[in-house]
């Protein structure tokens, strides 16, 4: 059985891992960059789209399936029953706008990596040499090899 300070010192180690702590700043970041999208639907995109359509808020649509009972002071007694497909819209747009983002932003780093990958493969300080050459030049060292090997078999032993 492991003692609380060995279990304390691996949740360390795991938790200050360097995958855990970028995971763990992706997300917050994720979480308000979220934000930051779905004010830009709901207070930008959305109330020009609801005045071209006659002036409609969309988190405003539902379709009511039993109204509020009120008593004879308004209050409510019983709460209306609606499907509020209006913020279903909404929050597909958000989803929409979000997706579309981040599909942006992993293109472009992945064209990061494909443009490293490619500077990687041509080395400009490394001359380009042309494959025929390339072979003439091993069957040359080869050739050398053989005639260094065959000259040491040759050679007289003191």
């Amino acid at each position: 059985m492991h003692s609380i300070k060995h279990v304390l010192e691996e949740f360390k180690t795991f938790a200050m891992r360097g995958n855990v702590v970028d995971m763990a700043v992706g997300i917050i970041l994720g979480g308000a960059f979220g934000k930051i999208v779905s004010s830009i639907v709901s207070d930008l995109i959305m109330p020009p789209i609801g005045l071209l359509i006659g002036g409609v808020n969309f988190t405003d649509l539902k379709l009511v399936l039993k109204h509020a009972v009120t008593n004879a002071t308004g209050e409510v007694v019983t709460p209306e029953v609606s499907i509020n497909y209006g913020n279903f819209i909404q929050v597909t747009v958000d989803f929409i706008i979000i997706a579309f983002a981040i599909f942006v932003l992993v293109k472009g780093i992945n064209a990061l990596a494909r443009k490293k990958e490619k500077e990687e493969q041509t080395d400009p300080a490394a001359p380009v040499v042309p494959e025929n050459i390339r072979l003439l030049t091993d069957i040359r060292d080869l050739l050398k090899e053989q005639a260094e090997d065959s000259s040491k078999k040759n050679a007289p032993s003191k």
